[in-house]
């Protein structure tokens, strides 16, 4: 259940509340792309998608039209929550595949706020303790965390010769330096310049 979240954390970069919080519209499937709507510093951006991921993100889509059928004949849904300028501006919008958690809860829920009902994204704490347990099953001694992925799909991206400031719009960094961080841990030349005398020998 929750594998796909871990690959997207993984194969996109994406940090654990953008990736529970993804819309069904924010996966491009002609441009290999996730667009990350309001992620950290309230930044929007777009990231890769691996091609490998396209079967199962549509049927993960499958898997909310399921539920959003099921929750339209509820007539106490109310549909699902947006940001408050988004709602006034797309007032249908609650009610629309495209805008329903691409991951979501799997009960209704009442809105604290609201009061109403409404359909939320899975919690992330399930997300976290699912990584500490496969972590452990793989025998892997160091602490893992859902932020490990993020860290290790930049490290990789790196290491197979992706330009610093690719990498930094990928992760959606304002600061290049904060990207730099990552070169540190390649443990290969200044800056994770790989030597071109290495192809040769």
């Amino acid at each position: 259940r929750y594998k796909l979240l871990a690959q997207l954390m993984y194969g996109s970069g994406l940090r654990l509340m953008e990736a529970v919080r993804l819309r069904v519209h924010a996966i491009d499937y002609d441009y290999l792309s996730v667009m990350v709507w309001q992620g950290k510093g309230n930044k929007n951006r777009r990231t890769t998608l691996a091609p490998e991921l396209v079967a199962s993100l549509k049927q993960q889509s499958q898997f909310v039209l399921q539920y959003f059928q099921a929750d339209l004949a509820n007539p106490d849904y109310v549909g699902v929550w947006l940001p408050f300028a988004l709602a006034r501006k797309y007032p249908n919008a609650p009610k629309e595949l495209g805008w329903q958690y691409l991951f979501p809860s799997l009960q209704l829920s009442v809105d604290p706020d609201s009061k109403l009902l409404r359909r939320h994204h899975l919690d992330e704490s399930c997300v976290r303790r699912e990584i500490k347990i496969a972590s452990k099953k793989a025998g892997i001694s160091k602490n893992v965390t859902c932020h490990t992925l993020r860290h290790s799909f930049a490290t990789h991206l790196l290491e197979s010769g992706s330009d610093i400031r690719t990498v930094q719009e990928q992760l959606g960094h304002t600061d290049v330096r904060t990207t730099q961080i990552y070169t540190h841990v390649l443990q290969r030349g200044a800056a994770g310049v790989k030597s071109p005398l290495s192809q040769l020998l």
